[in-house]
């Protein structure tokens, strides 16, 4: 078991030592300074074959300080945040802003752009878990896969669980902290009949323990996942519709933030440059974030810059309505940051939702991806190609499973090709989405 943490304690702690770095900052002649500082603890304990493998207590704590001298900029970091740290750190900073060319860009968000409202979002919920029963947990969601009939072995159950504080402040006298924490509770097993043998996984994930599966239900939900597999075939060749389930819908969502990302716009390296306004999917289909949600995955009142996050919408109405930009990759695009420092925060689709099966029987023959394996994707052309696995999907019902091709395509043209969502949404990360149907993509298979 861990020292209790004490997260009102740790957060004021954090909130002073942030306070003392732009106070020596100022004195050492920085124009503006930003300071980020963290500590976090948790417990994770693995299980395997009904034996515990490893058992994880971890606190983590750390200081970031950037300092701005005219319009040169320099950052240091340490994973120690102490007073004698600080004064390490910031010296640190000073030197390095030195020895850096000027960047027009460099600086602090605007100070009239400032989160000026905190409110609670529900994020902090501690878990008073003990070592014994994090692992008596987890065996109970391994126990409850490997009961299940044609089930060979276990790769594992594990228990996460954590919480920390984060604080940020810079020198327009802005300070933002926020306490939170994060549980989790997966299972991953192997089945094998006279074809071979097969492994898959479920989890579990949410803010509060409470929110959590059963342990059970998890680990019988991870046995169906992995005997599905069993008997699995290489699919035909060809141009077909691929359904991505709502797991891999979610990577796509994560491909597209990614080419509207400043930093990638401003660097050229993204294939939707200069895109706003452009239609990028059907007209039915619209991508908001929503930061400031109850108990979000990702919620937070502020963003890295300390700019008070917003509603943004960036597909409305199938058109690109705003790229995700930073303030300093704001300033390099010549536009205003939209709040999204550290990226986006709690992505919701609104879009016409249909069952799966009525997925399945508009695609009438494809495949179902529940796999993908590899990192093929280039941000810049927008291409796409990824391993897969899955099911065959024949007369608009699953047939058997698949496994060892290819599925390849651009993603501009996948975009625009998007033909249904499902109503089958995962809830489980930032990112909220069901089944993606793609109408034609290229399948490589026997």
């Amino acid at each position: 078991m861990t020292q209790a943490f004490d997260a009102v304690a740790q957060q004021s702690l954090l909130e002073t030592r942030a306070e003392a770095a732009l106070a020596l900052a100022r004195r050492l002649g920085a124009d503006a300074c930003e300071v980020g500082a963290s500590v976090d603890q948790g417990v994770g304990v693995n299980v395997r074959e009904g034996e515990v493998e490893t058992v994880e207590l971890s606190r983590d704590q750390g200081i970031a300080v950037t300092v701005y001298v005219g319009q040169r900029k320099g950052s240091a970091s340490s994973t120690d945040a102490s007073e004698a740290s600080i004064q390490d750190v910031v010296e640190k900073a000073m030197a390095i802003a030195r020895y850096t060319g000027e960047d027009p860009a460099s600086g602090l968000a605007p100070a009239e752009l400032m989160a000026r409202e905190l409110p609670d979002l529900d994020v902090h919920h501690p878990w008073a878990l003990s070592t014994e029963e994090a692992v008596e947990l987890a065996l109970a969601c391994e126990n409850a896969g490997r009961g299940q009939a044609g089930i060979r072995s276990s790769d594992g159950a594990g228990l996460s669980s954590g919480e920390g504080v984060r604080v940020y402040a810079n020198s327009h006298g802005f300070l933002g902290s926020q306490r939170g924490s994060r549980h989790s509770l997966s299972c991953m097993l192997i089945a094998e009949d006279e074809h071979g043998m097969q492994r898959d996984y479920d989890y579990t994930s949410a803010r509060d323990p409470r929110e959590l599966l059963a342990p059970e239900a998890v680990g019988e939900s991870a046995a169906r996942r992995t005997l599905r597999r069993l008997g699995g075939q290489r699919p035909a060749t060809g141009r077909m519709p691929v359904l991505f389930d709502p797991s891999l819908a979610s990577g796509l969502v994560g491909s597209f933030l990614s080419a509207i990302a400043g930093g990638a716009l401003y660097r050229q390296s993204s294939f939707l440059c200069d895109r706003l306004g452009d239609a990028l999917f059907p007209e039915w289909f619209s991508l908001q974030e929503k930061p400031r949600l109850m108990r979000g995955m990702a919620s937070s009142a502020f963003d890295g810059d300390g700019v008070a996050t917003r509603d943004n919408v960036f597909i409305d109405q199938g058109r690109l309505a705003s790229y995700m930009l930073s303030a300093y990759s704001a300033r390099r695009l010549g536009m205003e940051t939209t709040g999204n420092a550290g990226g986006a925060r709690n992505l919701r689709l609104s879009a016409p939702l249909e069952s799966q099966e009525a997925l399945l029987a508009r695609m009438d023959r494809g495949v179902l991806v529940t796999e993908l394996m590899g990192q093929g994707v280039n941000g810049v052309t927008g291409d796409y190609s990824r391993g897969a696995a899955g099911f065959w999907v024949e007369n608009g019902r699953i047939q058997h499973p698949v496994e060892e091709f290819t599925i390849a395509g651009n993603l501009a043209t996948m975009f625009q090709g998007l033909v249904g969502v499902g109503d089958d949404i995962d809830t489980r990360g930032s990112v909220h989405t069901g089944s993606w149907l793609i109408d034609e993509m290229t399948v490589a298979g026997s």
